[in-house]
């Protein structure tokens, strides 16, 4: 029994930030119904990476645990008739549609809201509801390149700096989730649904609290460096550094006892609050230079010997098989019946009670078509008719 195991949720959206959203849902246990169309939602078709699995590429696998799948079309009436029924039996809606679809498909809040009147409707945009950029398509890279987010880093020479993740994605997911759980205590109190909405140019804009806020409160420009600084607002040393075989991240040590330890004593009298910015370039190189005489392992136990905030440089392979990771249980591993055996990023989250689990993995397009009909109280001869029209599909009609 998952923390919301009672809770129903439709989740209607594609690509990464809405499924994302639902399945953080659906690992707290509540039920998930992914409302398809019979052609597979977008991301069955389209494989980071190439990785396109058996029958489900990984794309889509790693998004979609824990649900179910009903696949309509819902641009048709019979389709259209089937979602009402699902949303008076529902909690929760999700989309995230562009901006005035859902109306256009009869699917907005106004009219769902006259079926389930205390529905918890989620919707996600790219730029917002409404105004100038709501026909803009929301996706991860133009997002974080509006937000400001990518000239915080890299080489002021140089292009400004992606995120090598789907960033926005994910922190709109969790902001998602988060909302839709805030919506849904706020209706446990008072028995009222609501209207939600979650943009993607918010959420991005509202993770760099901090620094937007040092550059409109505190007056200091975000300005990159000629060297590749970590962070436009932090002091140097700060950032990844190559040793004799290898690269450590080091973070504001003391320039005094950086200094010392490396053998660089134009550092042993500079002040770390002033020097530290105003030769932000030259530590860095100097740092860059020193640190190419030991190895990243001999470094990394001197640093930590005395204090200095260091650590190693992972890419994936290196991840998945670090101590911490193994002893925090951070990858849940299950069994998927067309994909095999899956290994793949758990839950951010734990709880003593409650604990979040993967009862199933990615559903495949219709899996679960029929059984969901036949709890809204559809009989035989009704489904075999939907199924004929050609406006639902069951996988096992596939």
């Amino acid at each position: 029994m998952g923390i919301l195991t009672g809770y129903r949720v439709l989740d209607c959206s594609i690509a990464m930030a809405g499924p994302f959203a639902a399945q953080r849902l659906g690992d707290l246990g509540a039920e998930v119904i992914k409302v398809e169309p019979v052609t597979g939602e977008w991301q069955r078709h389209v494989a980071a990476g190439g990785a396109k699995g058996n029958e489900i590429n990984v794309s889509f696998l790693s998004l979609n645990r824990n649900k179910k799948s009903i696949a309509i079309n819902l641009k048709s009436e019979e389709g259209l008739k089937v979602l009402k029924d699902l949303v008076a039996s529902a909690d929760v809606f999700l989309q995230n549609y562009r901006p005035g679809v859902a109306k256009r498909l009869g699917v907005d809040y106004e009219t769902l809201k006259s079926y389930k009147n205390d529905l918890v409707y989620l919707s996600i945009s790219g730029y917002g509801e409404s105004g100038p950029y709501v026909e803009r398509p929301g996706q991860d890279m133009l997002l974080q390149a509006l937000s400001g987010a990518m000239m915080s880093t890299g080489r002021a020479d140089q292009p400004p700096t992606p995120s090598g993740q789907f960033l926005v994605d994910a922190v709109t997911a969790a902001a998602s989730s988060e909302a839709v759980i805030a919506a849904l205590l706020h209706r446990e109190r008072t028995g009222e649904g609501q209207l939600v909405t979650v943009n993607m140019l918010d959420v991005v804009t509202t993770l760099q609290m901090q620094e937007i806020s040092v550059h409109l409160v505190g007056k200091l420009e975000q300005k990159r460096s000629a060297q590749p600084h970590g962070h436009s607002y932090i002091r140097a040393p700060y950032g990844v550094f190559a040793t004799s075989d290898d690269y450590l991240a080091l973070a504001f040590p003391s320039l005094k006892q950086l200094g010392e330890l490396i053998g660089e004593d134009s550092f042993l009298n500079y002040d770390d609050e002033i020097d530290s910015w105003a030769h932000r370039d030259e530590i860095f190189e100097k740092t860059q230079k020193r640190l190419l005489a030991k190895s990243a392992k001999e470094w990394l136990i001197i640093f930590r010997e005395n204090g200095i905030w260091a650590g190693e440089v992972y890419g994936y392979k290196e991840l998945v098989n670090d101590p911490q990771i193994a002893h925090n249980g951070t990858f849940v591993e299950y069994e998927h019946p067309t994909e095999g055996h899956v290994k793949t990023p758990g839950f951010p989250y734990k709880f003593s009670q409650t604990p979040a689990q993967v009862y199933r993995g990615a559903p495949r397009v219709g899996e679960d078509t029929t059984e969901i009909l036949v709890g809204l109280g559809y009989q035989e001869v009704e489904i075999q008719e939907l199924l004929a029209s050609g406006n639902i599909l069951a996988m096992e009609n596939k």
